[in-house]
């Protein structure tokens, strides 16, 4: 990278000093994990917790009871990996998308992907009810969404960032009017009741096999946005900027929003919508880490973890019943959002 590219980016993007993440955040989230665990209308105790998943690997006297093995093995561990997996990945999108747009207020929902996939996951739900024709639908959907972006932007020959987010405000409205359509022909008995649900975002079905089935859509987002890092830092300062010091500014985008896709479509097809969280989160991660993507995109992976996990946590043990988690994460969020605004004080990005 020439001299000149870094001393530009040098004088744009700062990052915090005095201050390394890379020790507290990983052991947040694995205090937060093990907590999880133990949490629930069935307490189990840290050392139950931490000698069932030590047992997997090495013998241990038993000192626990088998209900509380597979409490912990079989219905908590799968859930506690998916929150993992659908957080970290819906918060590095956000943070993605944010930086490619140089707009504070992009998350993933601005390209529509978030409504294809939740109208492909109703569709299935109510003609197919089956786990893994769900999955497959929200993701086809929002590839289907984010194709008819792309060609709605690209009308007249060009493709401009305000044409992107208009097309995608756009099929945003059209596949929510469509889920819309679904609920109302749903049977209010049966099949309403469990779209309502899904749409409200949940991790109560989780499973191992559900777990892998996101992971590799999102591990394989974050990979690319990641490898993107440089481009995505280039790209925060403008389209001109960019230009002048070598990006192709649109396949990059492209490329960015195709991992975002990926991600988005994953995670709304085994847990449902869950908004704020790629609002909200990266710009904590930006507070704290400046806004150098080498450093934002995995920081903003790790807090959306851990706040995943909380959240959930608190879904499942605050009431007898368990509370939607896109419920929780509207309420906590939209405050935090204000907050998080009226401290940066509608300025921008650091350095802006």
């Amino acid at each position: 990278m020439s001299t000149g590219i870094k001393g530009v980016l040098s004088n744009r993007l700062s990052i915090a000093s005095g201050w390394s993440p890379w020790l507290f955040l990983p052991m947040l989230l694995l205090l937060s994990a093990l907590a999880a665990l133990g949490t629930g209308r069935f307490a189990i105790s840290p050392d139950k917790v931490f000698g069932i998943l030590a047992s997997q690997v090495v013998p241990l006297d038993v000192f626990w009871t088998e209900t509380e093995a597979r409490v912990v093995m079989l219905a908590r561990l799968p859930r506690i990996l998916m929150a993992i997996i659908v957080g970290g990945g819906l918060a590095m999108a956000g943070a993605a998308l944010q930086g490619i747009f140089r707009n504070p207020l992009a998350d993933p929902q601005i390209v529509g992907v978030s409504a294809g996939a939740a109208f492909g996951g109703v569709l299935a739900l109510l003609l197919f009810p089956s786990s893994v024709l769900v999955m497959l639908s929200a993701f086809l959907f929002g590839m289907i969404a984010l194709g008819v972006v792309y060609w709605f932007s690209h009308a007249g020959g060009r493709s401009l960032v305000l044409m992107l987010v208009l097309a995608g405000v756009v099929v945003g409205a059209l596949f929510g009017a469509l889920v819309s359509l679904i609920t109302y022909l749903a049977d209010p008995q049966d099949e309403l009741p469990a779209i309502v649900f899904w749409l409200m975002g949940s991790f109560a079905t989780a499973s191992y096999e559900k777990v892998a089935t996101v992971a590799i859509p999102v591990l394989a987002g974050g990979m690319l946005m990641y490898l993107m890092r440089f481009r995505i830092n280039v790209m925060s300062l403008g389209d001109e900027d960019a230009g002048t010091l070598g990006i192709s500014v649109q396949r990059s985008r492209w490329m960015v929003l195709a991992g975002v896709t990926a991600i988005t479509a994953a995670t709304v097809a085994v847990a449902g919508v869950i908004g704020w969280v790629g609002l909200v989160i990266p710009h904590a991660a930006r507070m704290m880490t400046g806004a150098d993507h080498r450093t934002l995109l995995p920081v903003s992976a790790l807090l959306g973890a851990i706040y995943m996990l909380i959240i959930d946590s608190i879904a499942r043990s605050a009431t007898a019943m368990e509370i939607p988690i896109g419920i929780l994460t509207a309420i906590i969020g939209a405050p935090v959002f204000i907050v998080l605004l009226k401290r940066n004080k509608l300025g921008g990005w650091h350095g802006d």
